[in-house]
């Protein structure tokens, strides 16, 4: 069962100096690659050892979730060239990285409309779900074909179709009532917002969730991004004071009580 509103906000605001849930979006794979005269293809395939890295810094650092923004449903609009490489390069990761996870205690969710996928990718997603369901070390999700309207919407419909049969009633619809179908449903909100690459906006990222969620982009491209780039996005984090709408007052005298 998820916390309420109220608890999400009293708790994350008392966690400490880490995060618990860490979300990124990995951007600079295709332009890392084209500084060193590559195929695009071949970014996406370093992005992948950055996530390798990723999981273990955060498993490391007892980081309860990680949620990386590999597809957006934006970016079925690229030549479709390289969308079929993606595709192609994600049924790979999960085969090679799936017995690697489930040795780390790792949990796999994927998060996003699967149904437009190639069934074979949607196996592998399923297959490396299930492996990896017994687990209770980090909580890697994966958003693919996800966007932050498309959640909202599901949600929204969802909902709908309970007023419609009578489950539940108009005047119950609250923002408790729409967070339960939501994709990262029964995990804390992100804490830590990371964007590599330069680019200075979320993309239709977690946008229900994002709401209270600290911010850091950096001109890191993301095959680029190691362990210490990591840290610095850490230790940015460490310094800030959240307040959920109180004073720094309030804060400071919640923490020295």
């Amino acid at each position: 069962m998820s916390a309420s509103k109220t608890e999400v906000l009293s708790t994350s605001a008392t966690t400490g100096a880490l995060p618990r849930h860490v979300a990124i979006i990995m951007d600079g794979n295709g332009r890392w690659a084209k500084k060193r005269f590559m195929p695009r293809i071949m970014g996406h395939k370093a992005g992948v050892e950055t996530v390798r890295t990723m999981v273990r810094h955060c498993a490391e650092k007892n980081i309860e979730v990680l949620t990386l923004f590999a597809f957006s449903s934006e970016n079925w609009r690229r030549p479709e060239k390289e969308v079929r490489l993606l595709l192609e390069l994600f049924v790979s990761a999960l085969q090679r990285e799936v017995k690697r996870l489930n040795d780390n205690n790792v949990v796999l969710k994927v998060v996003g409309d699967r149904s437009a996928f190639p069934e074979s990718l949607q196996k592998e997603i399923i297959s490396a779900e299930t492996i990896t369901s017994t687990n209770t070390g980090l909580k890697l999700v994966i958003a693919a074909n996800y966007g932050g309207r498309w959640d909202i919407v599901q949600a929204a419909r969802t909902l709908a179709d309970e007023v419609a049969i009578g489950q539940l009633d108009a005047s119950q619809i609250d923002e408790d009532a729409l967070n339960r179908h939501l994709s990262l449903y029964g995990m804390p909100e992100p804490d830590l917002f990371i964007r590599t690459g330069g680019e200075e906006r979320i993309s239709n990222f977690l946008l229900w969730q994002l709401a209270y969620c600290e911010m850091y982009f950096t001109e890191t491209l993301w095959p680029d991004f190691d362990g210490d780039a990591f840290d610095i996005a850490l230790a940015s984090f460490s310094k800030r004071q959240r307040r959920f709408g109180r004073t720094g007052d309030q804060v400071e005298q919640e923490q020295n009580a």
